[in-house]
């Protein structure tokens, strides 16, 4: 059966321990879509120089983050990896000279939503890099290359945030109001993925030279979304499982095509 694609909006590591709305809604996801046959995430907190692909069969859970209460430090998440996934994702990505790496593991963008989606940890798991020299274009372009394995049972994962600005967070008040040029950012990308207006989404930075800026000041947790994007076919529904702000400066949007 043909996979869906997930973005899902990841925001504060805490939201591995929380019981909100967003993880509800999150935990609801796993019950409702086809039970893959591995996962690949493509998550915010994994930059690289070239393009690499975790085969490791037992990765480690890392805890990336720092001044958190000891709890979230003691989060484990042991699923499996998928060695097989893996080679295929590498074959995938032959032209793009992507290189295997068992160094790396699963990180908070990937374990943070996963504890929520699939709390037995009992899902083959990997994640791909964020290429540091690629541009919009070239990101959405790989996702592409990796529509293919949808069709072996493989959840694309895309794990970041639309907006993601840590200098404008209301630290002290979860449940602020998002900013106005947040929230317009946010409605913006949103209605060109109704209408599938892949420019917009990819070359957001002309479309908005206002709000782009505030709302993607680095563009780590933007770029996984065009992985999704680009993994989506134009027969895809578009719905949003989930929509919302934390600290008034991270939009929490989850996205689901097909």
């Amino acid at each position: 059966m043909k996979m869906p694609v997930l973005f899902i909006g990841h925001g504060s590591p805490m939201n591995a321990l929380a019981d909100t709305a967003w993880t509800r809604a999150i935990s609801q996801l796993g019950k409702s879509i086809p039970r893959p046959e591995a996962i690949l995430c493509v998550s915010a907190h994994w930059e690289t120089q070239g393009i690499k692909v975790l085969t490791n069969e037992h990765p480690q859970t890392i805890h990336d983050f720092g001044g958190f209460p000891q709890e979230l430090f003691e989060v484990q998440y042991p699923a499996p990896g998928s060695y097989e996934k893996a080679q295929k994702t590498l074959h995938l990505l032959r032209g793009y000279k992507a290189s295997p790496d068992v160094k790396w593991g699963l990180d908070h963008g990937t374990w943070s939503v996963l504890v929520h989606m699939y709390p037995q940890a009992d899902i083959p798991v990997f994640q791909l890099s964020l290429d540091r020299s690629m541009n919009e274009r070239a990101h959405f372009e790989l996702g592409k290359t990796i529509k293919a394995l949808r069709d072996e049972g493989v959840l694309i994962l895309g794990s970041g945030n639309i907006v993601h600005n840590l200098r404008k967070v209301t630290w002290r008040d979860p449940n602020a109001a998002p900013y106005d040029w947040s929230l317009k950012f946010d409605e913006e990308i949103k209605n060109a993925l109704l209408a599938k207006d892949n420019d917009t989404v990819i070359y957001h930075k002309q479309k908005f030279p206002v709000e782009s800026p505030l709302a993607v000041p680095t563009d780590e947790h933007y770029l996984p979304l065009l992985y999704c994007l680009g993994a989506s076919d134009e027969s895809d529904a578009v719905t949003f499982p989930y929509e919302g702000f934390e600290m008034g400066s991270l939009s929490m949007r989850a996205v689901q095509w097909g």
